[in-house]
Protein backbone atom coordinates (compact mmCIF):
# COMPACT_ATOMS: atom_id res chain seq x y z
CA UNK A 1 0.00 0.00 0.00
CA UNK A 2 0.81 3.66 -0.87
CA UNK A 3 2.90 5.20 2.27
CA UNK A 4 0.58 8.06 2.62
CA UNK A 5 -2.52 5.76 2.21
CA UNK A 6 -1.66 3.52 4.64
CA UNK A 7 -1.20 7.01 7.28
CA UNK A 8 -4.78 8.02 6.48
CA UNK A 9 -6.12 4.29 6.93
CA UNK A 10 -4.62 3.09 9.94
CA UNK A 11 -7.34 3.18 12.90
CA UNK A 12 -7.25 1.80 16.08
CA UNK A 13 -9.22 -1.22 16.02
CA UNK A 14 -11.24 -2.20 18.93
CA UNK A 15 -13.01 -5.12 18.21
CA UNK A 16 -10.94 -8.63 17.04
CA UNK A 17 -11.85 -11.50 15.56
CA UNK A 18 -11.14 -15.15 18.05
CA UNK A 19 -8.46 -16.49 15.71
CA UNK A 20 -4.79 -15.61 16.08
CA UNK A 21 -2.09 -14.66 13.55
CA UNK A 22 0.50 -16.64 12.65
CA UNK A 23 4.07 -16.28 14.13
CA UNK A 24 5.55 -15.77 10.59
CA UNK A 25 3.17 -12.59 10.40
CA UNK A 26 3.66 -11.72 13.69
CA UNK A 27 7.35 -11.58 12.90
CA UNK A 28 6.73 -9.24 10.23
CA UNK A 29 5.36 -6.92 12.42
CA UNK A 30 7.71 -7.51 15.24
CA UNK A 31 10.68 -7.35 12.53
CA UNK A 32 9.36 -3.46 11.21
CA UNK A 33 9.71 -2.22 14.99
CA UNK A 34 13.60 -3.26 15.47
CA UNK A 35 14.03 -1.79 12.35
CA UNK A 36 12.66 1.91 14.03
CA UNK A 37 15.21 4.64 13.82
CA UNK A 38 16.43 5.72 17.90
CA UNK A 39 18.63 8.04 19.47
CA UNK A 40 22.44 7.54 18.54
CA UNK A 41 20.97 3.40 17.35
CA UNK A 42 20.60 2.51 21.62
CA UNK A 43 17.33 0.44 20.52
CA UNK A 44 15.62 0.35 23.98
CA UNK A 45 13.02 -1.89 23.33
CA UNK A 46 11.86 -5.60 23.87
CA UNK A 47 8.74 -6.73 22.58
CA UNK A 48 7.14 -9.57 24.63
CA UNK A 49 4.03 -11.35 22.14
CA UNK A 50 1.50 -12.80 24.65
CA UNK A 51 -0.72 -15.80 23.22
CA UNK A 52 -0.80 -18.13 26.04
CA UNK A 53 -4.81 -17.27 27.67
CA UNK A 54 -4.00 -17.72 31.08
CA UNK A 55 -1.31 -14.83 30.47
CA UNK A 56 -3.32 -13.07 28.15
CA UNK A 57 -5.73 -13.14 30.56
CA UNK A 58 -3.83 -11.39 32.95
CA UNK A 59 -3.00 -9.12 31.10
CA UNK A 60 -6.37 -8.15 30.84
CA UNK A 61 -6.48 -7.58 34.06
CA UNK A 62 -3.86 -4.53 33.63
CA UNK A 63 -6.85 -2.77 31.08
CA UNK A 64 -10.04 -3.95 31.84
CA UNK A 65 -12.24 -2.89 28.87
CA UNK A 66 -14.51 -5.38 27.38
CA UNK A 67 -13.29 -4.65 23.93
CA UNK A 68 -9.59 -5.29 24.89
CA UNK A 69 -10.40 -9.11 25.96
CA UNK A 70 -10.91 -9.70 22.35
CA UNK A 71 -7.88 -9.40 20.79
CA UNK A 72 -6.37 -12.89 20.70
CA UNK A 73 -2.38 -11.94 21.05
CA UNK A 74 -0.66 -8.62 22.98
CA UNK A 75 2.73 -7.35 22.18
CA UNK A 76 3.88 -5.91 25.36
CA UNK A 77 6.49 -3.13 25.09
CA UNK A 78 9.03 -2.73 27.09
CA UNK A 79 11.68 -0.06 26.90
CA UNK A 80 15.37 -0.53 28.59
CA UNK A 81 16.21 2.73 30.88
CA UNK A 82 19.62 1.07 31.07
CA UNK A 83 20.56 1.28 26.93
CA UNK A 84 18.67 4.67 26.21
CA UNK A 85 20.52 7.46 24.73
CA UNK A 86 20.51 10.05 27.88
CA UNK A 87 20.96 13.76 26.12
CA UNK A 88 24.62 14.95 28.07
CA UNK A 89 23.18 18.63 28.43
CA UNK A 90 20.08 17.76 30.73
CA UNK A 91 19.83 14.19 30.99
CA UNK A 92 16.62 13.41 28.98
CA UNK A 93 16.04 9.85 28.78
CA UNK A 94 15.35 8.93 24.99
CA UNK A 95 13.60 5.64 26.04
CA UNK A 96 10.01 6.82 25.38
CA UNK A 97 10.65 8.87 22.48
CA UNK A 98 12.81 5.40 20.49
CA UNK A 99 9.96 2.92 22.56
CA UNK A 100 6.77 5.06 20.67
CA UNK A 101 8.84 5.57 17.35
CA UNK A 102 8.75 1.75 17.30
CA UNK A 103 5.52 1.41 17.99
CA UNK A 104 4.58 3.25 15.36
CA UNK A 105 6.16 1.00 13.19
CA UNK A 106 4.73 -1.90 14.83
CA UNK A 107 1.13 -0.36 13.77
CA UNK A 108 2.30 0.42 10.22
CA UNK A 109 2.94 -2.84 9.29
CA UNK A 110 -0.21 -4.10 11.29
CA UNK A 111 -2.09 -2.32 9.07
CA UNK A 112 -0.19 -2.97 6.01
CA UNK A 113 -0.82 -6.53 6.67
CA UNK A 114 -4.43 -6.51 7.45
CA UNK A 115 -4.00 -6.36 11.10
CA UNK A 116 -5.96 -3.73 13.45
CA UNK A 117 -3.69 -2.64 16.54
CA UNK A 118 -4.90 -0.41 19.18
CA UNK A 119 -2.27 1.74 21.42
CA UNK A 120 -2.81 1.30 24.87
CA UNK A 121 -0.98 3.78 27.80
CA UNK A 122 -3.54 3.57 29.77
CA UNK A 123 -2.91 0.79 32.03
CA UNK A 124 -1.56 -0.37 35.14
CA UNK A 125 2.10 -0.98 34.67
CA UNK A 126 2.85 -2.31 38.28
CA UNK A 127 0.73 -5.65 36.99
CA UNK A 128 2.78 -5.80 33.84
CA UNK A 129 5.86 -5.41 35.79
CA UNK A 130 4.61 -8.53 38.65
CA UNK A 131 3.04 -10.75 35.67
CA UNK A 132 6.07 -10.97 33.30
CA UNK A 133 8.83 -10.71 36.65
CA UNK A 134 10.64 -7.51 34.77
CA UNK A 135 13.82 -6.19 36.33
CA UNK A 136 13.65 -2.71 37.14
CA UNK A 137 15.66 -0.67 33.99
CA UNK A 138 13.01 -2.48 32.16
CA UNK A 139 9.75 0.05 31.71
CA UNK A 140 6.48 -1.31 30.22
CA UNK A 141 5.68 1.71 28.07
CA UNK A 142 2.70 0.39 25.57
CA UNK A 143 -0.24 -2.38 25.60
CA UNK A 144 -0.89 -3.43 21.77
CA UNK A 145 -3.20 -5.76 21.16
CA UNK A 146 -3.09 -7.48 17.37
CA UNK A 147 -5.71 -9.28 15.55
CA UNK A 148 -7.82 -9.68 12.89
CA UNK A 149 -10.33 -6.75 12.52
CA UNK A 150 -13.65 -8.51 13.41
CA UNK A 151 -15.18 -5.57 10.98
CA UNK A 152 -13.80 -3.09 8.46
CA UNK A 153 -12.43 0.01 10.23
CA UNK A 154 -14.04 3.35 9.02
CA UNK A 155 -11.52 5.95 8.26
CA UNK A 156 -12.96 9.18 10.16
CA UNK A 157 -9.92 10.72 11.30
CA UNK A 158 -10.12 14.15 12.75
CA UNK A 159 -7.20 16.03 13.10
CA UNK A 160 -6.73 19.66 13.10
CA UNK A 161 -6.03 22.31 10.59
CA UNK A 162 -2.56 22.19 8.60
CA UNK A 163 -2.98 25.88 9.59
CA UNK A 164 -2.75 25.06 13.44
CA UNK A 165 -0.08 22.91 13.51
CA UNK A 166 2.65 23.72 10.55
CA UNK A 167 4.60 26.51 10.92
CA UNK A 168 7.43 28.16 9.01
CA UNK A 169 10.63 29.49 10.81
CA UNK A 170 9.28 30.47 14.34
CA UNK A 171 5.56 29.31 15.94
CA UNK A 172 3.85 32.61 14.27
CA UNK A 173 3.89 31.86 10.63
CA UNK A 174 1.64 29.50 9.33
CA UNK A 175 3.23 26.81 6.57
CA UNK A 176 0.81 27.02 3.98
CA UNK A 177 0.37 25.95 0.74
Amino acid sequence: MDFNQLCIERASVRAYRPEPISDEILLQVLEAGRMAPSACNKQPWLFIVVDDPKILQQVQQAYPREWFNTAPQVIIVCGDHSASWKRPEDGKDHCDIDVTIAVDHLTLQAADLGLGTCWICNFDPQKILALLNLPPHLEPVALLPIGFPAAPSSIDKKRKPMHEVFFKNGWSTPFTK
